[in-house]
């Protein structure tokens, strides 16, 4: 398995590493609505897949990456990752604009590249969305985040991660200070109204969870519980 993949093929080993695939079975259906594209030409891309040793695959089990196609998935994702933190970093490109030029040039760029690009920003750890990058090694550290929608009153967050493929959302997260590092009280949660009422940099801010969907983080302790 040492040939050069096709982008459809890194898209496909990509999409199901970031639906879970790394450690479990993927159904066909979450694939498709990643991919965007019509179930029938997912589950034919999945049989090659696994025909070639990418993946193991049934109809009734999914999808799940193979040791190689866990190996191939990360270097696309680095690459991805490493790609929009140089287009900020060193274009000054947006937050929002970046993953859909990442998107293209991840299948374009040589290994040599990757790591020039990669000492270029002192290999980093996250891109700009927060989301981990992996190592030249191929390795990806877990943590353990929650949406933001499943914290509530008293709780002190720190934003980690924001889903990155809605520009108009990233946008509108950048204008109300919700990004990755910046601290939340949550104030209230009106569940009826699934209204809540947090406080970022000195700022009042209501939203239902809709509005904080895609936002991923942890609790921090509050400032009077700090050592």
């Amino acid at each position: 398995m040492a040939e050069q993949l096709s982008p459809a093929v890194q898209d496909y080993l990509k999409a199901i590493h970031m639906l879970g695939g790394a450690d479990e079975g993927v159904p066909s259906g979450k694939i498709a609505s990643a991919l965007g594209v019509k179930a029938p030409s997912v589950t034919g891309m999945l049989k090659r897949l696994a025909d070639a040793g990418w993946i193991e695959y049934s109809a009734g089990e999914g999808a799940k990456l193979s040791p190689g196609g866990r190996t191939e998935a990360l270097r696309v994702i680095r690459r991805h990752r490493l790609v929009e933190l140089f287009l900020t970093k060193a274009l000054k490109l947006d937050w929002s604009e970046v993953d859909a030029e990442a998107e293209a040039l991840e299948h374009a760029i040589s290994p040599r590249l990757e790591q020039a690009i990669a000492d270029y920003l002192g290999e980093p750890h996250e891109d700009p969305h927060g989301h981990l990058i992996p190592s030249s090694s191929g390795v990806l550290q877990a943590r353990n985040l929650k949406r933001l929608s499943e914290f509530r009153a008293g709780d002190m967050v720190v934003v980690r991660e924001a889903q990155d493929d809605n520009p108009d959302r990233l946008r509108r997260w950048q204008q109300q200070g919700l990004t990755p590092g910046a601290s939340v009280h949550v104030l209230s949660y009106q569940e009826l109204d699934d209204l809540f009422e947090v406080e970022v940099g000195g700022r009042l801010i209501r939203l239902g969870s809709e509005g904080l969907d895609g936002l991923r983080g942890e609790v921090i302790a509050a400032p009077s519980e700090a050592p």
